[in-house]
């Protein structure tokens, strides 16, 4: 049976250019590759059929003998060498090739090896503030047990006077190739453990890891008006790199402690605030401390009824990364009293007896609809 016209196969014209050349065959491999059709014979063959006239293709000198010759450029004696096409290179390392150039950048492969060198780990701080804290902002020294650059070896994890040596196994890429049957499959070296280097002499004062666990003081800022949960961050801060790699970052958690008067939402401040059944009835004025350690002065209108609301504008707390503040809702609880003598008493009955529905409305009103509701 004949063989079909590579160009053809490639869905491309005889004056097609590398980088579309390129492009048309991963367009096509990708839809007929193997792993996306387990079991099918006709996507294996297709897919073979791709790869064999890519690899022609994509050589200069083998495309410039195949626009010439065609097909008998690559038969017994056609100057390619015996055994048809690809014979010099084999199938598998080809396919391993391709597989590489369709996938290698989608898994970060690319760009040769890393020398080991990676990224140190991300750290967590727990702080706890109280509500005066986030108002005003806080200066924090911190004490972090963390893994920190080795002085000794300067992050290399070799002995002074030596250098780490490239991997043989690897050959300093950190991966080794395995073929397996229609496949070929990389994995970590297993020498490196995926570094692509050796340390024959390891630094005596960090055993080769080239890193040291020690205790670090920083200072960290807290913002005024910072929430409970909020998180700040402190790039480079974090564990050093493995190898002389960059460090991780420092992630520090706050929480907010409850305070005993105020509670918060958002930026405004809310808190409960008893007055006595003459003050609400009669009118009056509360006074109240704001975080920032003024005396606030609230007049209580007459009347009023517990679950009165009193606001004071621009005494709440500070807008995080703004220039505003939120304000103080201040609850009115009116207080029943208690222990009374015989006086008192005697005073408040004869209220009660001179009391009409324009003196309690509610009350008043809400047992005038449950007779109405009722009846009675």
């Amino acid at each position: 049976m004949a063989k079909r016209d590579y160009y053809e196969i490639l869905g491309v014209s005889r004056t097609v250019t590398e980088t579309d050349l390129k492009i048309a065959f991963r367009k096509q491999a990708m839809q007929c590759h193997p792993d996306r059709h387990p079991g099918d014979t006709e996507a294996e063959t297709r897919f073979k059929e791709l790869n064999e006239a890519y690899q022609c293709l994509c050589d200069p000198q083998k495309r410039s003998a195949y626009d010439r010759f065609g097909h008998a450029a690559f038969e017994q004696g056609g100057g390619f060498g015996a055994g048809g096409f690809g014979a010099s290179e084999g199938f598998g390392a080809s396919m391993a090739d391709i597989f590489e150039d369709l996938f290698g950048d989608v898994m970060g492969r690319r760009g040769g090896r890393s020398g080991g060198r990676e990224r140190g780990s991300d750290l967590r701080y727990n702080m706890e503030i109280t509500l005066e804290e986030a108002f005003h902002g806080k200066a924090a020294s911190l004490k972090i047990p963390t893994s920190a650059t080795c002085e000794a070896c300067t992050g290399t994890g070799a002995k002074k006077g030596s250098k780490p040596k490239t991997c043989t196994t690897c050959a300093g890429h950190g991966r080794v190739r395995a073929q397996q049957g229609f496949f070929a499959i990389e994995r970590t070296c297993p020498t490196c453990h995926g570094r692509g280097e050796m340390i024959d002499n390891p630094c005596p004062s960090c055993s080769g890891s080239g890193r040291k666990t020690v205790e670090r003081s920083l200072s960290v800022n807290v913002p005024a008006g910072v929430e409970d949960g909020t998180r700040i961050r402190l790039a480079g801060e974090g564990e050093a790199g493995v190898r002389g790699g960059p460090p991780g970052d420092l992630y520090i958690f706050l929480s907010v402690k409850p305070h005993p008067f105020f509670q918060r939402d958002g930026a405004d401040l809310y808190c409960r605030v008893p007055i006595s059944m003459v003050r609400a009835a009669l009118g009056g004025e509360v006074k109240v401390h704001a975080l920032d350690g003024t005396e606030i002065k609230l007049k209580v209108p007459e009347g009023s009824q517990s679950g009165k609301q009193l606001k004071a504008k621009g005494k709440g707390m500070p807008v995080l990364r703004g220039r505003e503040n939120g304000d103080l809702h201040v609850q009115l609880s009116v207080e029943t009293p208690q222990k009374l003598t015989k006086r008192q008493r005697e005073l408040l009955a004869e209220f009660e007896r001179e009391s009409s529905h324009e003196t309690h409305p509610e009350e008043h009103g809400f047992f005038a609809k449950m007779k109405d509701l009722f009846g009675g």
